[in-house]
């Protein structure tokens, strides 16, 4: 045998053929393929036996990756290896691999070690594994995951990917700890993609910062054993985040297709979809999307005490576009947004919404969501009064245009305080809104100014009060006398000259004292409408 270094392997290692086979495959940067084209055979989550035939000792794989022989003349050196049982522990921590690695539908029969590992690229796609430790690993380009089946958990604690972290179709279970996916402060340079993904467990995505945008379209988030399925606080996306639906094209499971492996980002019409579904709390806590937020045809299933927290978010849109949760909450005090694009039919009712501090510039809503409906929405986040979710959809509404809305919101705000009040102030409150409308509807005012007039008026003429000096009152004129002690300020030259007697001077009196309210609430009215032109 020759000495290392010239292709051979060293001397005492004595290679089965499978494994005789991928030492030259690796020379020459082809693909080792060890399948037997019968899909059941195949298949490395089925129950069928694969033999010495397919089998290959994780300790020669590892010999390759961290100093394997030189390439052949004029090739590159690469392990491609598809339909390969692995057996023993692969363990490459802290090692440096330079070739390029890809494993197809293979087989490991125990977990794979890469924690603080260097690669140029890693795929792994449509493989089982029992579990995947690789707290730290660092590679310069991908790592790539699809299909794989992975029972025991993935570990991508402060991991930096390169480019693509691409987990499409990945299914993963939780480890001892209950995490399917663990992976606080995860730096991926591009795209994160764990389209229809399914997770059993909480995936920890804390600190997390993602260079495009995370999609996870289509997945299935499922964690029956503990608070959360997602559990994500810190996120930063500098793109959209999508929870939303797939489309399935008619080669989603199609073996070998190239990234992003038969998922459709832009489903055409009559397409498939499987929407995103989570199971369990979800936590979004203190996140920046440079984008959105997108939750598009998303449902999520909650206990009575889990929560879909948005809690101080930061987003330019967020399209709340799901289904209406049936339990647990949906948080989003002291988030803030642009665009808030939403449908009435997508919150939850009372005592399943909480926006305290929440918000927004513009409200897009998608299909009818009328005004009564969206008082209804500020109604179910406040079950105790709070004025700052009414003055913030009056803003809003008010900064589209809607100025007649925006007071209908304040008229609803000055109705819920009322509740709160004792019955005096009740009591009081009726009064206003019944006359006046607590001066958010001006017109009203202006009606009882005409008939107060008109009543005063008739009831003056018919009834003249008495000169206060004789011969220098002006001429007696029931309209412009009544007119005068209506209008606070304003001398019209009647008032002083006229002296009314008994239950006429409570009459006056009582036209003064509702001249000065109705017509504050008119000049109020009238000011508003200045301002907004």
């Amino acid at each position: 045998m020759s000495e290392p270094g010239e292709g051979d392997p060293p001397e005492g290692l004595e290679l089965t053929p499978a494994e005789w086979g991928m030492w030259q495959a690796f020379r020459n940067g082809s693909t080792h393929d060890l399948r037997t084209r019968n899909p059941v055979h195949d298949d490395a989550n089925g129950q069928y036996h694969w033999g010495p035939d397919r089998s290959v000792r994780a300790r020669v794989v590892a010999l390759l990756l961290l100093d394997g022989p030189q390439a052949q003349p004029g090739r590159v050196s690469a392990l491609k290896l598809s339909g390969a049982y692995i057996t023993g522990t692969l363990d490459l921590s802290g090692g440096s691999v330079e070739p390029y690695v890809e494993l197809y539908g293979c087989r490991f029969q125990h977990e794979v070690l890469l924690p603080e590992c260097h690669f140029t690229t890693l795929r792994m796609v449509s493989c089982a594994i029992p579990r995947l430790e690789a707290a730290r690993l660092a590679t310069e380009g991908d790592l790539h995951l699809p299909r794989c089946m992975v029972r025991g958990g993935i570990r991508l604690t402060d991991a930096h990917i390169g480019t693509d972290l691409l987990l499409n179709q990945l299914t993963v279970h939780k480890d001892r700890k209950g995490r399917s996916i663990a992976a606080d402060g995860l730096t991926v340079a591009q795209d994160f993609q764990a389209e229809m993904m399914e997770s059993y467990g909480e995936i920890s995505l804390r600190g997390a910062q993602i260079g495009v945008s995370l999609s996870l379209r289509g997945s299935q988030l499922r964690n029956p054993y503990g608070r959360r399925a997602l559990n994500a606080p810190q996120l930063t996306v500098e793109r959209t985040l999508y929870m939303t639906a797939a489309g399935l094209s008619s080669s989603s499971f199609v073996s070998g297709t190239t990234p992003p492996y038969g998922i459709t980002n832009t489903p055409t019409r009559g397409t498939r979809m499987q929407p995103f579904e989570c199971e369990g709390g979800v936590r979004l806590d203190d996140g920046r999307f440079g984008d959105a937020v997108d939750f598009y045809q998303a449902r999520f299933v909650m206990e009575a005490d889990q929560e879909l927290s948005l809690r101080r978010i930061q987003t330019p849109e967020l399209r709340f576009l799901g289904e209406r949760p049936q339990q647990g909450r949906v948080v989003l005090s002291g988030a803030k947004v642009v665009n808030l694009v939403d449908r009435s039919s997508s919150w939850p009712g009372p005592g399943g919404l909480a926006m305290a501090g929440f918000g927004y510039e513009t409200l897009i809503p998608r299909g009818r969501f009328p005004l009564s409906e969206r008082l209804e929405w500020v109604a179910a986040a406040t079950p105790e009064y709070a004025p700052e979710p009414y003055e913030q959809l009056s803003n809003a509404l008010r900064a589209s245009g809607e100025d007649a809305e925006a007071r209908q919101v304040l008229l609803a705000k000055q109705r819920r305080r009322r509740e709160t009040l004792p019955l005096a102030g009740k009591l009081w409150g009726y009064l206003q809104d019944w006359t006046v409308a607590y001066g958010y509807k001006p017109g009203r005012a202006a009606l009882w100014m005409a008939v107060l007039w008109a009543v005063g008026a008739l009831l003056f003429d018919l009834n003249p009060p008495a000169e206060m000096k004789g011969g220098e009152s002006p001429h007696w004129n029931s309209v412009l006398y009544t007119l005068d002690l209506l209008l606070p300020v304003i001398d019209l030259g009647q008032d002083g000259h006229w002296k009314p007697q008994g239950r006429f001077q409570w009459a006056a009196a009582a036209m003064i004292l509702l001249g000065w309210v109705l017509a504050t609430t008119v000049a109020a009215g009238a000011s508003r409408l200045l301002r907004r032109s």
